[in-house]
């Protein structure tokens, strides 16, 4: 009789702690669950002036009022804000200026991608205007899949796709779908 009570006893403290023991279990399981869940830091910067140089020379000037740097799986810094760039020629005088009210920089690849409102144009009177536009800043060259208007002096070109240099001197557009050739001077008679 001494045995069989001894041995429901048993049984029974050995239920009550594998409850305990499954019921701490699900509280630690959802600790780490939550720790998982939680977003990794976000640095967050306001009024940005930065500067960008290759070669020791001074290549552009970033500005932006706000930057959220991730340093998640994909390191990046975004713009959520706006985003104003100044690209210098070797003498440091502007020769193109780059805005757009939304950007992102992807650091493993060196590359940003802009969107909303992007117009990119040069001290001779080129300006690109589009929706969404790729920068490689290892190749100095913007590009998209994405329609595109470019205002020339004397021409407005209009087409989907297209790549330039970063000081918007040289540019391809893919497909043109429309174009526009302004005359100054031709009066009727």
């Amino acid at each position: 009789m001494f045995l069989k009570s001894l041995i429901s006893k048993m049984v029974l403290l050995a239920f009550v702690c594998s409850i305990l023991l499954i019921s701490s279990c699900e509280n630690k399981v959802a600790e780490v669950e939550a720790l998982f869940s939680k977003q990794k830091g976000v640095d967050e910067s306001h009024g940005i002036e930065a500067y960008m140089s290759s070669t020791g020379k001074m290549k552009g000037r970033l500005r932006a009022p706000l930057m959220l740097h991730y340093q998640d799986s994909i390191p990046r810094m975004v713009f959520p804000k706006s985003l104003h760039v100044d690209f210098f020629n070797d003498s440091t005088r502007i020769e193109s200026r780059l805005d757009a009210r939304y950007a992102e920089y992807f650091e493993q690849t060196n590359k940003v991608f802009l969107r909303d409102s992007v117009k990119v144009f040069n001290n001779i009177g080129d300006t690109l205007f589009c929706d969404e536009l790729w920068w490689d800043q290892t190749l100095a060259k913007f590009y998209t899949d994405k329609p595109v208007e470019i205002h020339k002096p004397k021409e407005i070109i209009k087409g989907i796709g297209m790549s330039a240099t970063q000081d918007f001197r040289s540019f391809e557009i893919y497909k043109i779908s429309n174009s526009l050739l302004r005359v100054q001077g031709m009066g009727m008679n």
